[in-house]
């Protein structure tokens, strides 16, 4: 399954922008998948690890 930039900005209550910071500044943070041009994704598995990764530290 796959989710938007605003699905996961919901998702942590911030906002869309937010999601491509993370993405560029945050080493951790999973990397989007271009589907096609102007569809961009990212893998809701990536984001469940990175969510039980910050979690445990």
């Amino acid at each position: 399954m796959y989710l938007t930039d605003k699905q996961i900005a919901d998702r942590y209550g911030v906002t869309r922008p937010t999601i491509w910071r993370w993405t560029r500044t945050d080493p951790t943070f999973p990397k989007p998948i271009s589907l096609s041009p102007g569809c961009t994704r990212w893998k809701l598995d990536e984001i469940e690890s990175w969510e039980a990764a910050r979690r445990a530290a």
